[in-house]
């Protein structure tokens, strides 16, 4: 089975993140790779995501970018 990747846009969304990142990992399909993508969130989410990376190092991976919203 091919690897699929799934890109997760990451801003200010604390309140759903878990839940998205929850039904995400427990899909039936495991050939996978998580990608979160955090685009300067002004709230947890930065930290979230980084520790959702340390407990699942070989499925997900974060890219921090600075926010170009005004």
């Amino acid at each position: 089975m091919p690897k699929v990747s799934i890109i997760v846009p990451i801003y200010n969304v604390e309140r759903f993140l878990n839940k998205c990142v929850c039904s995400l990992i427990n899909q039936t399909y495991k050939d996978i790779e998580i990608i979160l993508i955090n685009d300067g969130s002004p709230d947890n989410c930065p930290s979230m995501c980084d520790e959702y990376q340390r407990q699942h190092p070989n499925i997900i991976k974060v890219i921090h970018k600075s926010s170009r919203r005004g």
